[in-house]
């Protein structure tokens, strides 16, 4: 076969997708000076997603949607980093899945923080020392991360864009199974592999660590210690992986918020979502309806829940914040009618932020 004509077929198309996204960042960058002259947003969580159904609906194929998905956000991570130096606070340390999944939404062109605590992430972007931030807000199998939804309590911070990625544990020690007698990692991480661990290692302490990443790192240091976390973990901090996809459910998968100063504008298509924290104070007490009159104003006109979730509000017992998501933009016509009906009654109706439905 003379593959040579073909190759320099490729040659030549290389040359203008290279020119053209040259093109591209060029104009991008002049849409930076003037957000940065208007004191504009550089990242807007509606125009990504925008370009995302565009490209997809241009699509003909053989690529797939999601490997062009993959192809752009590099694209527009590379302009978003012409546009302004952004930077990115995730729950560290380093190759954590809240890493990957900043990295999943941002690309590899803009910068990157570690924290130690999900509270530090909040307060990083309130002070304006990272522009936006990843926390953890739920997983397919273990449920709500109780310290996320805790800090949205206190915080103005808006969620102005959401990430779900697929979660698969390893088994990372530098010792053989059968010597392994502790095993660290973050308590979700350990909850999702319970019934493995309870076959394989069963006489082993199980010990919360601070972050999956932090349990390689001990793992690293200590014989007889394994940790659970990524395969991108054991193969950042260099330690050998003993198992493979040890989570107990194979579609176990975690929901991150992105959450920011400024609020997402309408994405609009049905394609929003919103979430509200709820708090029903002393009519919850001295009704027992309440929780039904607070969804009424929603239902009443076609406003989809999606979520409701209660946590205790540590102020006096058996006081309850209920955190909702729905379906809609903070800025559509019956989500103001409901909220109007809604702070009627309720002492407080704070609004958490609106987004794309779909990352």
């Amino acid at each position: 076969m003379d593959l040579a004509p073909i190759r320099s077929q490729i040659d030549t198309l290389d040359h203008q997708i290279v020119e053209l996204l040259n093109q591209r960042l060029a104009l991008a960058a002049e849409i930076g000076k003037l957000k940065r002259s208007q004191g504009g947003q550089i990242y807007v969580a509606e125009r990504e997603d925008a370009v995302f159904r565009k490209v997809a609906e241009l699509n003909k194929g053989p690529i797939r949607n999601d490997a062009l998905k993959a192809i752009y956000r590099e694209i527009m991570s590379a302009a978003i980093a012409l546009e302004k130096p952004l930077l990115i606070a995730y729950l560290g340390p380093e190759a954590t899945n809240t890493h990957a999944a900043a990295m999943k939404k941002f690309g590899a062109s803009v910068d990157y923080h570690a924290m130690p605590t999900i509270a530090d992430l909040f307060t990083a972007v309130e002070k304006g020392e990272a522009d936006y931030a990843v926390i953890p807000i739920e997983n397919s199998t273990e449920g709500s991360v109780r310290e996320a939804l805790d800090c949205f309590v206190e915080s103005d911070l808006k969620i102005v864009a959401q990430i779900y990625l697929e979660i698969t544990h390893a088994l990372i020690s530098n010792s053989p199974l059968e010597r392994i007698e502790k095993v660290y990692s973050k308590d979700q991480a350990l909850a999702q592999c319970r019934h493995w661990l309870q076959r394989h290692v069963p006489h082993a302490q199980l010990i919360d660590a601070p972050s999956t990443s932090r349990a390689v790192q001990i793992a690293k240091e200590t014989a007889g210690v394994a940790a659970i976390a990524s395969e991108l973990a054991a193969q950042f901090y260099g330690v050998p992986v003993v198992t493979r996809n040890i989570q107990d459910k194979a579609d176990n998968t975690t929901r991150f918020f992105v959450v920011g100063k400024k609020p997402s504008g309408p994405v609009g298509h049905g394609r929003d979502m919103t979430s509200f924290l709820i708090s029903l104070g002393d009519e919850a007490a001295s009704h027992s309806g309440a929780l039904l009159k607070m969804l009424m104003p929603l239902a009443e006109r076609g406003i989809n829940l999606s979520k409701i979730e209660s946590r205790p509000s540590k102020k006096r017992p058996w006081d309850y914040y209920f955190f909702i998501d729905v379906t809609g933009h903070f800025e559509d016509a019956k989500m103001k009618q409901a909220l109007t009906e809604l702070k009627a009654f309720c002492p407080m109706v704070k609004w958490m932020g609106s987004y794309p439905a779909v990352n």
